[in-house]
């Protein structure tokens, strides 16, 4: 009986399963019918999907996702502003300074083309017509007052430039009035300012001028009559520039102002060749045809020999060749000044090894900085872990002890230690008084590297302290307790397990104190004299001193790639996503 009834539900059971394998099929007919039918649904809807206002849903995103950018562009627009004008224009500004060299070529514009013909490499100095470029340029920038700044930068390559060209600038003008004086004799229309503007001025400009008044307004701009560029083209030429100076830096009335002494030298240059008197029929054709034949019989200027006279320098190779070299508007001089090379017309070479200082510079610059990184470090971890495990109260009154150099002046901190480290100052006489150093034998602590090494440990101590602080606060102190529980001893704990932990802390603060070492300059100028002084003092002194600033410029690009490339080795060596500032 009882195995009948088993039997029976046995049967019952197998027949539900029957039924239910038979509906599940069913269901599974169904679902696949109704995902074909969707499927075929899809295909016949070709058309994009739509968003609730009726636009594509992708072009939709798109917008909305351009208007979360623009907006968080909006939010940062400020600091990317800041940075970009307190940042990188300064560094493109340095680096372009770097290289531009445009100041020859606009000063003696004629004289570097006419140098182009010539042979540096030779034993002859130039000819006669590049001295008389050298008159035509030198006369106008003693006008701008532009050739003090020429010999100023030819000077930082060739001694004595400077004064070769401020005397040369003083009587270059007797030169022209040779000429000046000759025309004026033959005729008196060439004294005066209004003649010259009417036969070289257009009618136009005339009529202006003839209106014009001071108050109103700026005089109108020169213009040259129709013609007379091709009838006189080198007298033409330099009018426009006395023409262009009169008017926009002398703020003068042109029309009562008498022309340059290089304007007569340039006429006469153009009536002793070959011109177009002969078919010229404007204002002051009669006088203009009289002094083309006067002319001939004037007094000339050997512009080689007058040169000479005004300094023989001018009949030395050097000087034209440091021209040559320098005519360029760009050049890699300054860059390679500041690696104790030179350009020459040979290419670049070293300088004497008794001018070669900046490389000493930046070694010098290099090895202080890690020295001085390095003894924050030794200095800074000590008091930083005690910090870390002080209580709170006392640690933040220890904290203010650390923070109190911020609160007093660099130059006040670094005169304090000149003061402390001279020979007769608070340490040596210390060390006398506890018997560690003899009288006669006081130590030399100022004026030198351990001076600069001393002062600048003190003033850069608390960028070191405060990154490591912040970081070892993280550390737990069951970390320790942990490592002695299974067996380690004090030493292994703390160089095991704690400093490990540490070097976060310690990573930043290098890199805060080495950056901020290697671009101090007044703690080294005051306390280092010769033998402490860093590549940052020379870049201070070609800026504010000397002017120089390419070659300023060049040696702060140098010491910025030297800074990006160790940074470069710190991230592939340490890792700076190890760097941590709590």
């Amino acid at each position: 009986m009882a195995l009948s009834a088993f039997n029976s539900d046995r049967n019952f059971t197998n027949f539900d399963q029957a039924d239910g394998e038979t509906m599940s099929d069913a269901q599974t007919a169904q679902t696949a019918s109704s995902a074909a039918a969707a499927r075929i649904a899809d295909a016949a809807h070709t058309g994009p999907m739509l968003a609730a206002d009726g636009t594509p849903l992708k072009k939709s995103l798109n917008r909305a996702l351009r208007v979360q950018k623009m907006r968080a562009l909006a939010l940062i627009a400020p600091l990317l502003i800041f940075v970009l004008v307190t940042f990188i224009a300064p560094i493109a500004d340095m680096l372009f300074r770097s290289v531009e060299n445009d100041i020859v070529s606009e000063t003696l514009p004629r004289t570097t083309t006419m140098l182009s013909g010539w042979d540096e490499k030779g034993t002859d100095i130039p000819g006669e017509p590049v001295f008389e470029a050298l008159y035509q340029d030198m006369f106008v920038a003693q006008e701008a007052k532009l050739h003090t700044r020429l010999g100023s930068r030819l000077n930082y390559e060739l001694t004595g430039a400077s004064s070769l060209f401020r005397k040369s600038g003083r009587k270059v003008q007797d030169m022209g009035e040779v000429y000046q004086d000759q025309f004026e004799d033959l005729d008196g229309f060439w004294k005066k300012g209004e003649n010259w503007n009417s036969f070289m001025a257009s009618d136009a400009w005339l009529a202006a001028m003839d209106g014009w008044k001071k108050a109103n307004g700026p005089q109108p701009r020169f213009e040259l009559r129709d013609g007379i560029a091709q009838t006189l083209p080198a007298t033409a030429d330099i009018y426009v520039k006395y023409a262009d100076f009169i008017q926009n830096v002398d703020k003068a009335n042109l029309s009562k102002k008498d022309p340059w002494a290089l304007v007569y030298s340039s006429l006469y240059r153009d009536l002793s060749g070959e011109n177009g008197l002969s078919s010229y029929t404007g204002p002051a054709a009669a006088e203009l045809a009289a002094a083309a034949t006067a002319a001939s019989t004037f007094e000339t200027v050997n512009y080689t020999d007058a040169f000479k006279k005004i300094d023989r320098d001018w009949h030395k190779l050097d000087i034209w060749q440091t021209i040559k070299v320098y005519s360029p508007k760009f050049t890699s001089g300054y860059f390679l000044n500041a690696i104790d090379m030179q350009k020459s017309v040979d290419g670049a070479e070293m300088r004497p090894e008794n001018e070669q200082i900046y490389g000493l510079l930046f070694w010098r610059t290099m090895v202080m900085s890690l020295t001085i990184t390095l003894s924050c470090i030794l200095l800074g971890y000590p008091v930083a872990w005690i910090l870390a495990n002080l209580p709170a109260r006392t640690a933040n009154l220890l904290l203010i002890l650390v923070l109190l150099p911020f609160w007093t002046s660099l130059l006040v901190r670094t005169s304090a230690w000149k003061v402390m480290l001279q020979q007769q100052g608070v340490i040596n006489d210390t060390l006398v008084w506890l018997g560690i150093v003899a009288t006669d034998d006081r130590l030399a602590l100022i004026n030198n590297s351990t001076g600069t090494v001393i002062a600048m440990t003190h003033i850069l101590l608390p960028f070191m302290i405060l990154p490591m602080y912040s970081v070892m606060q993280t550390i737990q102190p069951t970390y320790l307790r942990a490592a002695k529980s299974l067996g380690a001893t004090n030493w292994t704990a703390f160089w095991r397990v704690y400093f490990p932990q540490s070097m976060p802390g310690i990573g930043a603060g290098s890199i805060l104190v080495f950056i901020l070492a290697i671009g101090y300059y007044i703690t080294p100028a005051i306390v280092g004299g010769t033998e402490g002084t860093f590549i940052s003092n020379r870049i201070a002194y070609h800026i504010s001193s000397s002017l120089n600033w390419g070659l300023g410029a060049a040696l702060g690009a140098i010491l910025l790639a030297a800074v990006l490339l160790l940074y470069y080795a710190y991230d592939k060596i340490v890792g700076i996503d190890n760097v941590k500032l709590g």
